[in-house]
């Protein structure tokens, strides 16, 4: 039962604050002010008593300056010589128009500043880590504002396409950016959602609703073969995300393809929460949401253990279930699995970069407002972090070159934003984030610390090589963590789309490959790079070596049973239920 009106926050802003707080939070995209501030004023005060590292950062300046006019110089010549080159993903100056002398001229001073700036960024004496990190992080997105790629003049793709079309590229991507602004300033949704309705285009996979509480809808899927697996699979996504992204059409629904190979499957729909759910905290969230479930699994199931797995989020939630089940005489979990889901969050990644207590406190005066953040805030974050792809590149596809994007499956499901309400974020953000007490024995629940050492049961880790929300180094720890024999698994691709791998189909990815290794409890590499090294590889789809690990953890067939659900006006309320539809 949710928790009776608590003190929402551990700082309950003034009354008198709020108006200017929720204004500097609108104008700053929940970005704290005083945070960046903070990490730009350690950087320059440093940098300032530092001679050295200004006559170094000098000496650089020329020799790029230099370095520069030379290959500037050849390149009028007609030799194509480059004096630096992009990182592999920075595909902004692939382009063969790029090779045009003086073009490329202007990409290669960019990419030189680039590099100069990351310089004057990092290696500063006496500057903290966390503010080394973000000075460069936002001096990087500073950077990619001004790149040449972004503007019609200095772009000669997007030149060649206006002489080509006599200008329309340009009218059509007006109207393309005036489409998308309405929606932002209607708090509209994207065009094309329409065509990506769950139970009708997404969500699909034929099942019942099972179990009904404050926080979450269960739902168990119909079985689609005459035996199944004795041990069920319980799914636990992030509340973050609506859970369809493992049940997204047909072709890529990784619920569909366990249920076609056996599996009894549960999926937990978690509940949209408003501003009267305010008062929620993460062990509302535990108990309502993962303990509750394996309650109602276990019963239906008999004596059977359950195969539990968590993505994002829902695999943090689910490794503290996890610890406090195995404490416990009777533990009904036979295996765990976690999908790109971080346990130690000392070195989160990007997103951790602006988690400080003055970014918190930010956010929680942004809250207090309506009590949750908003989904569409969530996702101007994870936009920030990958703004080279999710911002840049779409102005220049779509407002410059003119271009529409097709709206897909899973586009479309990121676009169906969730909300957090207000005591569960701020709790997340300082226990995991800010203080790492998962990682380090201090989290609290049902009134004691949980120990990760309690999951002995058999794991198995997925992580993805491109992953901004979960980097995969640090999703690895869990290895060292837990006292269970851990198969660990890095994919290729990013948190969604390494996730969403159907080994077949118009939706399988032609170039995925995976490494994969098993070990003893805590006998892991300890470095993950010597991990990388040494594991063997394998193309295609992650799901059927997870399949097939499922199945060897398994006891044996049983009959399949059909699903007996909730009835709601003398009918069964059938999958995807009903909080999968909440706005």
């Amino acid at each position: 039962m949710a928790t009776p009106d608590p003190p929402v926050t551990a700082h309950e802003p003034a009354a008198m604050d709020l108006p200017i707080k929720l204004g500097l939070a609108r104008l700053a995209n929940g970005v704290s002010p005083s945070s960046v501030a903070q990490a730009f004023s350690d950087w320059l005060t440093h940098l300032a008593v530092s001679p050295s590292k200004q006559a170094e950062l000098a000496s650089s300046a020329l020799g790029k300056a230099l370095m520069w006019q030379h290959c500037a110089t050849h390149a009028w010549q007609g030799h194509c010589e480059r004096c630096v080159e992009p990182v592999p993903e920075d595909k902004r100056f692939s382009r063969p128009e790029w090779e045009a002398p003086a073009y490329g001229a202007m990409a290669q001073a960019f990419l030189l500043q680039q590099q100069w700036w990351r310089e004057a960024a990092t290696g500063v004496r006496g500057v903290s880590r966390h503010h080394e990190e973000v000075v460069d992080f936002t001096l990087r997105q500073w950077l990619d504002t001004w790149s040449p790629s972004n503007f019609i003049p200095t772009n000669p793709q997007v030149l060649k396409e206006t002489l080509h079309s006599g200008g329309l590229n340009l009218a059509t991507g007006f109207a393309n950016w005036s489409r998308d602004a309405l929606a932002v300033l209607s708090d509209g949704r994207p065009r094309g959602v329409e065509d990506f309705l769950p139970g009708r285009d997404v969500a699909v996979t034929p099942g019942k609703v099972v179990l009904r509480n404050h926080l979450v809808e269960l739902i168990q899927y119909e079985p689609a073969t005459p035996k199944v697996d004795a041990e069920p699979l319980l799914i636990v996504p992030s509340w973050i995300m609506k859970y369809y992204i493992l049940d997204l059409t047909p072709q890529d629904s990784l619920v569909k393809f366990l249920v076609e190979q056996g599996h009894t499957v549960y999926m937990v729909s978690w509940r949209n929460p408003g501003s009267e759910d305010r008062g929620l905290g993460m062990e509302d969230y535990l108990d309502l949401g993962v303990l509750a479930v394996v309650k109602e699994v276990k019963a239906r199931s008999g004596s059977a253990g359950i195969h539990a797995m968590g993505y994002c989020l829902g695999g943090t939630l689910l490794a503290i279930a996890a610890a406090v089940l195995g404490a416990k005489p009777h533990n009904p979990l036979k295996t765990v699995s976690l999908l790109a889901a971080e346990i130690d969050f000392h070195e989160p990644g990007e997103l951790g970069l602006f988690i400080d207590e003055s970014q918190i406190a930010f956010l929680e005066d942004l809250m207090a407002e309506r009590g949750y953040l908003d989904g569409r805030q969530m996702a101007g974050a994870f936009q920030l972090i990958n703004s080279k792809d999710l911002v840049w590149s779409k102005l220049v596809h779509e407002y410059l070159m003119g271009a529409h994007t097709p709206m897909s499956a899973l586009r479309a499901w990121n676009a169906d934003a969730t909300r957090l309400p207000a005591r569960m974020h701020s709790q997340y953000l300082r226990r995991l984030y800010l203080h790492n007490d998962l990682a380090e024995g201090r989290y609290p629940a049902h009134g004691h610390p949980v120990s990760l050492h309690e999951i002995e049961v058999p794991m198995f880790v997925v992580a993805t090589e491109r992953d901004h929300v979960s980097p995969w180094k640090t999703v690895y720890k869990v290895c060292r963590l837990v006292h269970a024999p851990v198969t660990f698994l890095l994919t290729s691709g990013g948190h969604n789309v390494g996730i969403v791998n159907p080994p077949s189909g118009p939706e399988a990815h032609p170039q995925a490959s995976y490494r994969v290794a098993s070990h003893a409890p805590r006998k892991a590499p300890a470095d993950p790079a010597a991990w990388q090294e040494t594991a063997p590889s394998a193309g295609g789809s992650w799901w059927p070596c997870w399949q097939q690990w499922l199945h060897r953890h398994s006891s044996g067939k049983v009959k399949a049973r059909p699903v007996v659900g909730l009835q709601q006006d003398g009918a069964p309320v059938l999958a995807p239920g009903t909080y999968v539809h909440q706005r």
